[in-house]
């Protein structure tokens, strides 16, 4: 099968070298030193004492280059879509399916729900409706990222826990082309359960990004810091409790009580979210598509939500103090 994945970066690059080795047909859009290192030497997947190397990736910065494909992974974060849509119908034959793995709300979320909402655009995530009007929805199939990952160094991908993808489609029915799509992750070794529901299963990985990831970009903390400092344990509760009440609004539920979300948190253990690694990499924060959108969903629904509002203010001035002033602020790692 022919997969591209736009965006080889923690998560996507963890998805392509399983996907490689399974046997797939695998191309990557990558760019700068990671780019390079793909082209020099594949794409390098550690696995606590494994790894895995797929040096038979297509590996490119243009979309232009790979041609049509049967799956597309946009694997790029939310704010970093919009710039590349227009190439987007290169990768796309009459049967291409595109399975969206972006933390927080989509930009599809209002597309194919039944109700009031129906086709509304979600301007946090997608400013005047761009990618609304420039995506066929027929095209799309949600997917929710659980595994944690870093980039280790250019070309080198590092697992750190999980290999949930769970998958649906926009309306929840339990189409061929989904099971097509979970069929093809399982062949990489993921578990991917078919979601008739992909609506709430969003909001329970949001749940904790929205909360742990703005948290640690501002103290610099690990997950199991932030919830067993009793202070921030609260702060993090309140805060999804106010989500919830959002989500709630729109018709999502939650499968998994939250102290029990808390506490897979904490499992994770001495884990950098992916934000704090943003932070210190000096790299644009994806504040909006967690939090910020959230903030406009309360809005919409007429929900207080003062701590979300707070940490979103304090987060996005951080954000544009790394973004205007290049600050990148590195932990010096004990025993360096």
């Amino acid at each position: 099968m022919k997969v591209c994945i736009v965006g080889a970066g923690a998560i996507g690059g963890y998805i392509a070298v399983r996907l490689a080795d399974a046997g797939h047909d695998v191309s990557v859009i990558a760019r700068g030193p990671h780019l390079v290192a793909i082209k020099a030497n594949g794409l390098t997947l550690i696995e606590g004492e494994r790894e895995l190397v797929a040096s038979n990736l297509v590996a490119s910065d243009k979309l232009s280059d790979l041609g049509e494909q049967d799956v597309v992974f946009m694997a790029l974060k939310a704010h970093q879509i919009t710039p590349v849509v227009d190439g987007l119908p290169g990768l796309f034959g009459s049967e291409t399916v595109m399975v969206t793995l972006q933390n927080g709300i989509p930009w599809w979320y209002f597309q194919k729900l039944p109700g009031s909402y129906t086709d509304r655009v979600v301007e946090t995530v997608d400013p005047g409706g761009v990618l609304l009007n420039k995506v066929d929805p027929n095209r799309v199939i949600g997917c929710i990222a659980y595994p944690a990952a870093t980039i280790a160094e250019p070309g080198v991908i590092r697992h750190i826990e999980g290999n949930r993808f769970p998958v649906g489609e926009l309306d929840g029915v339990t189409s061929d082309r989904v099971g097509l799509v979970s069929h093809l992750l399982e062949e990489g070794g993921f578990k991917s359960r078919i979601l008739d529901d992909i609506r709430s299963e969003i909001w329970l990985k949001l749940w904790g990004n929205l909360t742990f990831n703005p948290i640690s970009a501002l103290t610099h903390a690990t997950l199991v810091d932030i919830c067993q400092f009793p202070s921030t344990r609260v702060l993090a509760a309140t805060m999804m409790t106010e989500a919830q009440e959002v989500a709630e609004r729109l018709g999502a539920s939650f499968r998994v009580p939250m102290e029990r979300r808390i506490a897979g948190a904490e499992s994770v253990g001495k884990h950098k979210t992916s934000m704090l690694q943003d932070v210190e990499a000096g790299k644009p924060l994806e504040i909006d598509g967690m939090l910020g959108v959230v903030v406009e969903l309360a809005e919409i629904t007429q929900v207080e939500v003062p701590t979300l509002r707070a940490l979103y203010a304090c987060v996005s001035l951080l954000n544009r103090t790394i973004c205007e002033e290049g600050v990148r602020i590195r932990g010096v790692e004990r025993g360096s």
